[in-house]
């Protein structure tokens, strides 16, 4: 049996992404202020790519379950593509 779900929720990928990048390591020789437009430039770069590969509208995001007859489940996100 083949299961899609569709998740809505336009901060959680961005706020995981956002978490994700503060806990990266400050190189020595960077200031405050270059650090923090650092990550958000990383930041922005990482939630773009996210997007345009699995988020529609930087808000959905669908995954399919197959659950065999034995019980075995397997879940994969889908692509924009592959959602469709």
């Amino acid at each position: 049996m083949k299961i899609l779900v569709t998740l809505k929720d336009p901060d959680t990928m961005h706020d995981a992404v956002d978490d994700a990048v503060k806990r990266l390591y400050k190189p020595d020789g960077v200031s405050a202020d270059e650090w923090a437009d650092i990550r958000e430039s990383r930041a922005q770069s990482v939630k773009d790519a996210i997007t345009e590969t699995f988020m529609e509208y930087s808000e959905y995001l669908n995954v399919s379950f197959e659950v065999d007859d034995d019980g075995t489940v397997t879940a994969k996100v889908l692509t924009r593509a592959e959602a469709r």
